[in-house]
């Protein structure tokens, strides 16, 4: 065998494994130079690979994001889809758990090169981490959409979406402003109904943002800020008496015997200004309940109190 034919066949070997080598990294959805970052989250910090297409997510309102940001995932919990969410009831996207508890053999398995978690999943945390890259990209309840922004910019940096990021954070700000402007002398009373019984909310709380980000004063400036809210009477509302009062009905998620509007549908709450001016608001309890924190989610919820307030 010649030199000159030993050459060319060493050149189509190093060709071919070339061609293997990158498709090998392209299929995993690492680059094919292995690029990582490092990013700072509620958790800790951990290094992730730029660009992955194995993606696992425990956080309705990340999944929201991603939906939005066009960026692809392999597993969620499904058991309790929101209808924002109604894509990935597809056979195509697995079920690793719930929201609660993650399937940790399923989770396995699937080989991820991130996983994105929730609040809920904390204690879980380590044991994620030895599968996968692990973050946590909560929302902050005293700083809704600071922490919003952050998580955003915190995806579009992972995923190369920076542009999309920019664009449809500063679409929320701008209805954020909006509502701002007529909230001006207005106060409120929050209320989360769960079938026949009901806890207020104030700032600082899950639903804070009506409070701190859309303008919106607190009638009653000394409700505990809580995961469960403070419990609450309709003697209580009716002496607080708000100008707007925005109800959460829980029952429309986790089901129930009795809705929101058959509980405040009653004497004591017909005396108030808010009944008698129109200014009961009844929220969309998916969007408020169980995706906050996502693009589309949060939009919504702009846009609601904004429509709501007159």
């Amino acid at each position: 065998m010649s030199k000159k034919t030993i050459i060319s066949m060493i050149v189509i070997i190093a060709v071919i494994f070339g061609i293997y080598g990158f498709t090998k990294f392209a299929g995993n959805g690492v680059s094919a130079d292995g690029e990582k970052i490092k990013i700072t989250h509620q958790l800790g910090e951990t290094e992730v690979p730029k660009n992955p297409s194995r993606v696992i997510v425990f956080d309705y309102g990340i999944a929201d994001a991603l939906n939005n940001l066009d960026v692809e995932i392999i597993g969620l919990p499904k058991s309790s889809l929101p209808s924002l969410l109604s894509k990935y009831e597809d056979s195509k996207y697995e079920n690793v758990g719930s929201l609660k508890e993650p399937d940790m053999e399923k989770v396995y398995e699937l080989k991820p090169e991130l996983i994105i978690m929730s609040g809920r999943l904390e204690s879980y945390y380590e044991e994620l981490n030895k599968i996968a890259p692990t973050i946590y990209l909560g929302v902050d309840n005293t700083d809704y959409l600071g922490s919003f922004k952050k998580n955003m910019e915190t995806l579009g940096q992972i995923f190369d979406k920076e542009k999309e990021v920019k664009t449809q954070v500063a679409k929320v700000e701008e209805a954020v402003g909006k509502v701002n402007e007529k909230a001006e002398g207005i106060n409120a009373l929050i209320a989360l109904a769960n079938d026949n019984a009901f806890s207020v909310y104030g700032e600082g709380s899950r639903f804070g943002i009506i409070h701190k980000e859309f303008g919106i004063e607190a009638v009653d400036k000394t409700i505990e800020s809580s995961t469960h809210g403070q419990k609450a009477s309709f003697e209580y509302i009716l002496d607080k008496n708000p100008d707007y009062l925005f109800v959460i009905d829980r029952t429309a998620v986790t089901g129930g015997n009795t809705s929101a509007k058959e509980m405040f549908d009653n004497e004591i709450i017909k005396k108030t200004d808010a009944y008698k001016n129109g200014n009961i608001v009844y929220l969309d309890a998916e969007v408020w309940y169980t995706i906050s924190g996502g693009i589309e989610s949060t939009q919504k919820m702009v846009d609601e109190v904004l429509e709501a307030l007159k």
